[in-house]
């Protein structure tokens, strides 16, 4: 016999709150170099425990150790390192530009420079991103010019997307940057229906799909690993778990899975579980799960484990919801710090040279903003026109919206 109990509904709770002291000893992070590399040809069922540790390449010391090393030049990496660099001094601009009132709205990157900058390193011309709002590294990193983000976020005459998307809501067919939607987990199946239109073209392409821990929640996100599983495109699903889904933290929408990238095994899908904040092992999971999809063996998700340094936007105050220090004890560390440390100890960078790049590269970020604001921003200068709203609509405009647009004087 058992004893019977009233139903009780166990809702999650994180460690700490507002007030306590950080902590993530919890955390269980592997030495550098500790986890194996298969073969991208090996079957999922062989690699499951890859979803229950974390790849690392870069040691405390700065070496880059282990399977997973090697899979770029110095060139690549000091190329990445200013990539980085540029994002973040990007984002200080931008943040202090809307709190001055020249944007309605800004998302920051703050601590999580390393995942998109380095993924776009694996790709090549004619793959499409289907990013969240904090993967504008992507774009950095494939040289979308930085005026046109600008604008974008002033909102001004020079915005490419003419007023229709969120400032940060970029979007670039060229540089393979798909329109950011504001509806949670939209990515995961807009990349999956778009790998499989590839491969039903024969095209060479694969996509890949961005989304953060919280969004694995929604139904969109289960329903793509369907797809994903059942006709294995070529796609990489990308999760970006920085430990906070706005104020609700990640053991909300992880449940009992114990990680993120082991949702993969029930789909029969590969999965990785990176350190988002090391440049080099980054780059070495995106490219062996590219290298997978571009031998058509399919799909492959990967986990990066990184933090939020800063709020989810700029209407948000991640002091009411966590320890204000907690940041700075995260225990992985700064990507640009990390990847800096490194390339001195190779002997191909110094903090002199650090120090000179840094000011350069807010110097160039500097004048796009100056270049920018010449145009306008929010409250001054020029803006769309109201006709643009009509326009790229219907290929031919319907009777109602021509009439609408007289209306107005257009």
């Amino acid at each position: 016999m058992f004893e019977e109990r009233d139903p009780c509904l166990h809702v999650p709770e994180p460690a700490l709150r507002p007030g306590d002291e950080p902590d993530f000893s919890h955390v269980d992070i592997p030495r550098a170099g500790a986890v194996r590399r298969p073969d991208p040809g090996d079957s999922p069922e062989d690699m499951r425990d890859l979803a229950f540790s974390i790849i690392r390449v870069l040691n405390r010391k700065g070496e880059a150790v282990g399977p997973w090393a090697g899979t770029l030049s110095d060139e690549e990496l000091l190329d990445g390192l200013r990539h980085m660099m540029t994002l973040r001094a990007y984002d200080t601009r931008m943040m202090t530009a809307q709190r001055q009132g020249k944007s309605s709205f800004y998302m920051q990157h703050l601590g999580e420079e390393a995942i998109s900058c380095s993924f776009q390193k694996a790709l090549r011309k004619g793959d499409m991103n289907f990013p969240t709002y904090r993967q504008a590294g992507l774009l950095i990193a494939s040289g979308y010019p930085m005026v046109k983000m600008m604008c974008q976020v002033y909102s001004n005459d020079g915005d490419p997307v003419r007023g229709r998307q969120l400032p940060v809501f970029y979007s670039s067919k060229e540089h393979g940057f798909f329109s950011i939607s504001g509806n949670l987990a939209t990515q995961y199946v807009q990349a999956v229906g778009w790998a499989m239109a590839a491969a039903i073209k024969g095209e060479r392409k694969l996509s890949a799909a961005w989304i953060g821990d919280g969004s694995t929640a929604e139904s969109d996100f289960h329903g793509a690993l369907v797809f994903a599983s059942t006709y294995k495109p070529p796609v990489i699903l990308n999760i970006v778990n920085n430990q906070w889904a706005i104020s609700t933290f990640q053991g909300i929408a992880r449940g009992g899975a114990g990680t993120f990238a082991a949702r993969a095994h029930g789909f029969g899908l590969p999965a990785l579980r990176v350190d988002g904040n090391d440049y080099l092992a980054v780059h070495a999971a995106a490219q062996w799960a590219v290298e997978r999809a571009r031998r058509d063996l399919g799909p492959t998700l990967i986990e990066y484990v990184t933090y939020r340094a800063g709020g989810h936007s700029t209407s948000d105050d991640p002091a009411a919801y966590r320890p204000k220090e907690e940041g700075n004890a995260w225990p992985l560390g700064d990507p640009i710090l990390r990847l800096k440390a490194h390339l001195i100890h190779k002997g191909v960078w110094s903090e002199d040279r650090h120090t000179q790049a840094e000011a350069e590269i807010m110097d160039a970020v500097i004048a796009a903003q100056k270049e920018a604001e010449s145009i306008g921003t929010l409250h001054s200068g020029n803006r769309p026109s109201p006709r643009d709203m009509f326009e790229d609509v219907y290929a031919e405009m319907p009777p109602h919206l021509v009439r609408q647009r007289h209306e107005v004087g257009y």
